[in-house]
């Protein structure tokens, strides 16, 4: 029994030590990010995420992109709104408000944004994903196409010309490979006023993005057919994006992919050419998106994928106005919440040294286990910090400690009644463990109640409460329960049955 107390004693301190280490605000090295994510390359860093409340941000207003007095649906406004949420969450961004605006606009603020640039494109973008039949030509990336497919109409199917065998080794269930072998571009110099004849037909000069006017290509299928992308990457840890399709898309691809193998197929967001790689097998189902021979950016490729994933806009946006906003609460006002944070826990450890003398240190450390943990994880998931969600991080160190309480004075009550000291650490954590998973058990469910508004009534300071308050809750009962009482084990449990001599230690 004692030896496995040591071994849990330590796992518990070896624990603790890398928390620490994780929660420290230094710069952690690579290996670390990709022993934890199980990347080649991570997404995110290891710092802690602040909210629009603690860091200021981005906030950019969009509007229906509609002819004048031509109505916008309600119904397409609210939907705009989901999909342009689900853009911000998918870039990493948690705790936006995303909200409406009157009848067509929508408001979006954005904490703490690295590339606003790119995060507005994404944001605004109709999101139209097409797969277009380039022949046997590729095209050079950012042209745009013109294709014959109407937005809001489905694609017929793609003409066949046989140029190419299917290979023997083609599975329909595998990711099919499609690597761009180079890219050809229209010789000359496009300007905005003139047109060059290259290689790829006409091309004109339209808002500095390159058109191919004498031409309309065939569009094999849409984003429509899309199931799932995200972004994924090679050997050399460059990324690329993994999509899958529906079983009527993958029908339609691999028919086509069958027949037109060394030939090119394009994959246009928006009419733009984003990739232009060589058919060189029969796919079905499941393929990839490469960035051509410039390669994606690993932002560029995720912003990408979270426009493929979430589909396309119901209306069209654009930007009304973009701002950057300071910290609403003030830089004096975060200084002082986190001084009035520190203090608070500072005197709650002081309490518990005071009343409950040896034990209570040992919570102590359990306490400070529970807030390295706390911080670790904050980190790893990632979850934002926003005032309340530092308040919901307190009142979960309260109720650890009330934890700690209730264990103690229970404890207090079997030594009063005569019990050795070892069977009254037992006995003290087992009769207090039924009220502290009630309360928690009914702290946690409030939390899933309180996240659940917030994520569908756009109350992203209640669901950032509720986050935090929930997780602090599920840890404290950890270190309240098993790092204390593995604590107590190990510095009480041979102390033997006479406690005269303890008293005063123990605080009875």
């Amino acid at each position: 029994m004692r030896d496995r107390n040591w071994i849990s004693l330590i796992a518990i301190v070896l624990l603790a030590l890398v928390a620490l280490y994780i929660a420290l605000p230094i710069q952690h090295p690579n290996w670390l990010a990709q022993a934890l994510f199980w990347q080649p390359r991570d997404l995110r860093t290891l710092e802690l995420k602040l909210g629009l409340d603690l860091q200021g941000g981005l906030q950019v207003l969009l509007e229906a992109d509609m002819p004048e007095g031509q109505p916008v649906s309600r119904d397409a406004m609210d939907a705009a709104r989901v999909i342009v949420e689900q853009r911000v969450n998918g870039l990493g961004v948690v705790e936006p408000l995303v909200q409406a605006q009157g009848d067509r606009r929508i408001i979006v603020e954005l904490p703490g944004i690295e590339k606003p640039e790119q995060a507005i494109a994404t944001l605004k973008s109709t999101g139209l994903l097409e797969f277009v039949d380039a022949g046997a030509t590729p095209i050079a990336r950012n042209v745009r196409l013109q294709t014959d497919f109407a937005s809001g109409g489905p694609a017929a199917s793609a003409p066949i010309t046989t140029t190419g065998g299917i290979t023997a080794t083609a599975n329909l269930t595998s990711t099919g490979t499609m690597t761009s072998t180079g890219m050809v571009t229209a010789t000359g110099t496009v300007t905005a006023t003139g047109t060059v004849t290259g290689t790829i037909g006409t091309v004109t000069g339209t808002n500095e993005i390159p058109t191919i006017t004498d031409r309309v290509f065939h569009t094999i299928m849409t984003g429509a057919d899309l199931k799932n992308a995200q972004v994924q990457f090679d050997n050399l840890g460059r990324p690329y994006i993994a999509f899958e399709l529906t079983e009527e898309g993958g029908r339609k691809f691999e028919e086509h992919t069958a027949k037109n193998i060394g030939r090119y197929l394009c994959i246009t967001m928006d009419k733009i050419v984003i990739s232009c790689p060589e058919i060189r097998a029969r796919i079905g189902t499941r393929g990839i998106i490469e960035g051509g021979a410039q390669g994606f950016e690993l932002a560029e490729a995720r912003n990408l994928a979270v426009q493929m994933r979430y589909g396309a806009l119901p209306v069209p946006l654009r930007v009304v106005d973009v701002r950057t906003i300071g910290p609403t609460l003030g830089q004096d006002s975060i200084q002082k919440s986190v001084r009035a944070g520190l203090i608070g826990v500072s005197v709650v450890l002081l309490f518990m040294l005071v009343y409950y003398r040896l034990p209570g240190l040992l919570a102590d450390f359990a306490l400070l286990t529970y807030a390295m943990l706390n911080l670790a994880i904050f980190k790893l998931v990632p979850v934002t910090l926003t005032l309340p969600g530092i308040a919901g991080f307190l009142l979960s160190t309260g109720m650890a400690v009330d934890a700690n309480i209730l264990i103690f004075e229970r404890m207090k009550e079997e030594l009063r009644a005569g019990r050795p000291l070892p069977l009254a650490v037992e006995a003290g954590f087992s009769r207090a463990w039924t009220a502290i998973l009630d309360s928690n058990l009914s702290t946690i469910i409030t939390c899933i109640i309180l996240a659940w508004f917030g994520s569908n009534f756009g109350a992203s300071t209640v669901k950032g409460f509720a986050i935090n308050l929930g997780l602090g809750v599920m840890i404290s009962m950890f270190t309240a329960v098993v790092a204390t009482r593995t604590f107590m084990r190990a510095v009480l449990g041979g102390v033997g049955e006479s406690i005269t001599k303890y008293r005063w230690l123990l605080g009875f």
